[in-house]
């Protein structure tokens, strides 16, 4: 190692080969006194086929002995919630902050009583204590949301959340599908959106409006006269409170949430689901993790995922379950570090953007060769660790190295859970290494409540999204006009389980796409068995389309490959059954954008480079390479590219609530820039 040293570093001066002898000594010290492994890692090819690992034969599938709940008096959300305020001693459960002051913490009887406050005002106003009843909840993350959603639990109600970012026509179409006579939101503007939809006569069906915060009096008046009823959250729960229910608990199988899922295209997909779909899919993620730790109730989670997706709905539930703590975010995602560091989560579910963003920050720490050699050599030394099992956050790597963006997130994760989409197997090693703390990615839909499959504590491969959790179990179906066959391991993935979801509201044409006739869930993404059992997504079968020679074409795989190149912040892979091969439209990176100008002797305004064919060919270049890389056929490579200066957002209409691309309402937009892009090609 020393003669390594010598020969890399001779043109440095004295001193810094000092300190680089030095740094080899610690390095040699280190690999003698490293502490052995916390556990053995768990070997995959040793896994039960069929429930909880591996199911790559299709025969061998068996659906018995899934787990619904970890406990039994706790088997719904009511029960959950019970069971936490028993566990904890009725300790700190839902967190709250205002900028530059600690959080502030609602005890779970606190929790409890005024949802059940809420609930008997609810009963009080004529609603029924059933799975009749309804209730929307149009609110970013905060306690009152999961007080109102535990108001629906109390008396067997029914949960219906609602984005806040929807548009007012989805907005309309939920309220109406839904029959909500109720909406609870938080603010006065999102009500008086809801009011000017009654006033227009689209929503009849809503007949109050409860608002968390306060508002003007002259809202209450305007409602009166579309026969219309504004009342604050406060005074609900004072009615309820004068007017105490007894509480009309839920049964496993009974609905506790209708979850909304807008699409791509048409309207938004209310996914029904029971409290044991719920239930059964939080159990599995304890089990999954259990050889790696227990939840306590000392752990705590920060809420800043949207309370709309059940992802976050999954979490929150392993949460309270185990008496642990939730603190939410201010509801500005700029706070978030502040808020991280402040809370000190235990607990981190993130999506891989987040994810993606802390791994450029350290990349981004390392501007000369030699901090970029320390940091390679340090997550070399730190990944060797975690493939023996050996997860920790004390060593001298993290001292020297990574002790910083630990800290950038509170400094005591210990799990971090990413899911909702695809994550880069680099990256995902990468923050294995330098975290220190336990990864779990994992797969599902809002259709299988959120997880379906995910990585096991001891399988610190990347590239795959684990085993089946074990309320579901998993098998393949041939794709035949893709290629894909189960007997080649490959195929549709298809879930059937305790967590499968029962339909879709009022919709049975889009329920029986989803679900077959035996119960099998099929998700439209194409899946692979790989030798160790765990499954890797390697395509969609959705959105894809055919392009003039007959190829098929996933567009959203090629989007997942081509946004790992560095100057690429977004990226709309477009093609159609007229046209020969690919274009695309990207969103710079502007941060990276500058110092690619630079490079190539450009200036100018960041519009004024999204226009520069140096640019432009620049860029492409580089996707070209990176799908090389990825073993992209050349028909999949995209052959001319339009940059565009705006991000696509929900705000412009171009991305989904879950951020996903709008496909149609991007082609139409771009159709004159995609128009001259294929034109030049000719």
């Amino acid at each position: 190692m020393f003669c390594i040293f010598e020969f890399i570093f001779t043109p440095l001066p004295t001193s810094a080969l000092v300190f680089l002898f030095g740094l080899a000594a610690a390095a040699l010290l280190y690999l003698n006194t490293r502490p052995k492994p916390l556990r053995s890692p768990v070997d995959l090819n040793r896994q039960t086929v069929g429930v909880a690992g591996g199911a790559r034969k299709n025969a061998m599938l068996k659906d018995d002995n899934l787990i619904s709940c970890l406990h039994e008096d706790a088997k719904t959300l009511y029960e959950v919630f019970q069971r936490g305020l028993h566990v904890s001693g009725n300790g700190p459960c839902l967190g709250y902050r205002k900028p530059g002051k600690p959080y502030q913490w609602l005890k779970y009887k606190q929790v409890s009583d005024r949802a059940q406050y809420l609930g008997s005002g609810l009963l009080h106003k004529g609603l029924e204590p059933s799975t009749k009843s309804f209730i929307g909840i149009l609110a970013q993350n905060r306690p009152e949301w999961i007080i109102s959603e535990l108001a629906c639990y109390t008396y067997s109600m029914v949960a219906v959340p609602l984005y806040d970012t929807l548009g007012p026509e989805a907005l309309v179409f939920i309220i109406n599908r839904a029959n909500l006579s109720t909406v609870i939101c938080d603010k006065q503007d999102k009500a008086e959106i809801l009011l000017t939809n009654c006033e227009k006569g689209l929503t009849p069906v809503l007949k109050t409006i409860i608002i968390m915060d306060l508002f003007d009096a002259a809202l209450t008046e305007r409602a009166s006269k579309c026969s219309l009823e504004v009342v604050s959250l406060v005074d609900m729960e004072t009615l309820g409170k004068d007017h105490l229910h007894k509480p009309v608990p839920p049964k496993p199988e009974d609905l506790s949430i209708v979850c909304f899922t807008s699409g791509t295209t048409g309207d938004p997909k209310g996914a029904m689901l029971t409290h044991e779909n719920v239930v059964s899919d939080a159990a599995s993620f304890v089990k999954s993790f259990e050889s790696a730790f227990t939840a306590l109730t000392t752990d705590v989670s920060i809420s800043f995922l949207p309370l709309a997706h059940m992802f976050e709905r999954v979490v929150q539930t392993v949460l309270y379950g185990a008496g642990g703590q939730v603190g939410f975010f201010q509801g500005d995602i700029r706070l978030l570090p502040d808020d991280m560091k402040t809370l000190k989560p235990t607990v981190f579910p993130v999506v891989p953007r987040l994810l993606n963003r802390v791994y450029d920050k350290v990349q981004s720490g390392a501007q000369t060769p030699f901090k970029k050699w320390l940091l390679n050599f340090a997550i070399k030394m730190k990944h060797a660790e975690v493939k023996q099992g050996i997860i920790r956050n004390n060593s001298i790597w993290d001292k020297l190295i990574f002790h910083k963006v630990q800290e950038s997130l509170g400094g005591k994760v210990r799990v971090l859970v990413t899911g909702a989409a695809p994550i880069s197997p680099s990256v995902l090693s990468f923050l294995r290494a330098c975290l220190g703390c336990q990864i779990f990615e994992a797969y599902g839909q809002t259709e299988c409540t959120a997880g379906c499959t995910i990585s096991l504590p001891g399988d610190w491969t990347a590239g795959h999204v684990g085993v089946p959790v074990p309320c579901n179990i998993v098998k393949l179906v041939d794709v035949e006009e893709m290629n894909y066959f189960a007997s080649n391991n490959e195929g549709e993935v298809c879930i059937k389980g305790k967590n499968v979801f029962c339909g879709y509201l009022n919709d049975p044409e889009r329920t029986a796409e989803a679900l077959d006739k035996d119960g099998w869930l099929h998700t439209g993404d194409i899946g692979k068995w790989l030798p160790s059992g765990v499954l890797k997504i390697i395509d969609r079968k959705k959105n894809i389309f055919k392009l003039a020679q007959g190829e098929y074409i996933a567009p959203e795989k090629i989007e997942n490959v081509y946004i790992r190149c560095a100057s690429v912040a977004q990226i709309f892979v477009h093609g159609d059954s007229l046209q020969s091969c690919l274009v695309a439209v990207v969103v710079p990176d502007a941060e990276v954008l500058p110092g690619l100008a630079e490079k190539l002797g450009v200036k100018g305004s960041f519009e004024e480079l999204c226009k520069n064919q140096q640019i432009k060919k620049a860029i492409l270049t580089d996707l070209i390479k990176l799908g090389c890389e990825a073993g992209l056929k050349s028909f999949e490579q995209v052959k001319e590219l339009h940059l565009h200066p705006e991000p696509f957002s929900i705000e412009n209409g171009f991305l989904t609530p879950t951020l996903k691309a709008k496909r149609a309402d991007l082609s139409k937009f771009f159709k004159h820039e995609i128009e001259s892009l294929y034109a030049t090609l000719q």
